[in-house]
């Protein structure tokens, strides 16, 4: 049993399939990438997912039953367009959404205090939301996601105005979460990201699900034939290579090359 399921899945806009049968399998405590370039529906996914929208066929399976309205006190989402108040002041606004989320004001402060002392925000807590950069907007909206505990976390493009130290800082909380049994939906362009912490993806292009399964198994698939070796030796001539490799030489790495999952993602694009 899968902890997230869609079946099929269809959504059309006024002439135009945004999602056409789109099937995908979320195990439970992984974090699962949802990859596709711009408008190949992955928003539109997410938004049914978190109940925004309905689908018009297909169905939403959860924790293997079909979804209830409720499920969505169990979902925290961080969309790619994120939606701060400006004019708030960051703490205040912070309780407001937690509270929105079914926590009291005293356990809503206490949560979101000591995540703002991991993420090193405390001092912000009485500045308006417009005083701070897209950035460190982004880590406030981060703890509204998360401070209510869910079991399901949906992050939509995450790392998005981070420079590289506090996109190491998040990538760690993330895999912290998993580690803590989350189920994590993670999409993004970075491919970067995608090898490094997801378990499982699906890539949509042109409404369909055109590649999915375990990221370690889809890089196996796309072998290159090229054997990677490196050794400490004297240049040999081309006929003596490999036997004078063997013979007199220490061989220090030996692997095939396979495709980087940037790779994969623009192949199979560029293929459909």
């Amino acid at each position: 049993m899968y902890f997230l399921e869609t079946k099929d899945v269809v959504k059309q806009y006024a002439g135009h399939r945004a999602l056409d049968k789109v099937s995908i399998q979320v195990s439970e405590g992984k974090i699962f990438g949802l990859l596709g370039p711009n408008g190949a529906g992955k928003t539109t996914l997410i938004r049914i997912i978190n109940q925004i929208t309905a689908p018009d066929s297909g169905d939403v399976i959860f924790k293997g039953r079909r979804y209830l309205p409720d499920d969505i006190y169990n979902i925290g989402y961080l969309p790619e367009e994120r939606g701060l108040y400006k004019k708030m002041k960051v703490g205040e606004q912070s309780v407001y959404l937690a509270r929105l989320k079914g926590l009291s004001a005293d356990e809503a402060k206490k949560r979101i205090k000591v995540w703002f002392e991991k993420l090193e925000i405390d001092s912000w807590w009485n500045k308006k939301v417009e005083e701070l950069s897209k950035g460190m907007q982004q880590k406030v909206q981060f703890v509204t996601t998360v401070i209510h505990d869910p079991e399901l976390l949906i992050f939509d493009e995450p790392f998005s105005g981070f420079d590289p130290v506090n996109t190491e800082l998040l990538k760690n909380e993330i895999l912290e979460l998993k580690a803590k049994g989350k189920t994590i939906i993670f999409s993004t362009h970075n491919m970067a990201s995608v090898e490094e912490i997801c378990d499982d993806i699906a890539l949509i292009n042109k409404s369909k699900v055109v590649l999915s399964g375990n990221v370690s198994e889809i890089r196996s698939q796309y072998k290159t034939n090229i054997i990677d070796m490196r050794v400490t030796a004297e240049q040999l001539a081309n006929s003596e290579l490999l036997s004078g490799l063997v013979k007199s030489n220490e061989i220090l790495s030996f692997k095939e090359e396979t495709l980087s999952m940037n790779e994969i993602f623009i192949k199979t694009v560029s293929n459909e």
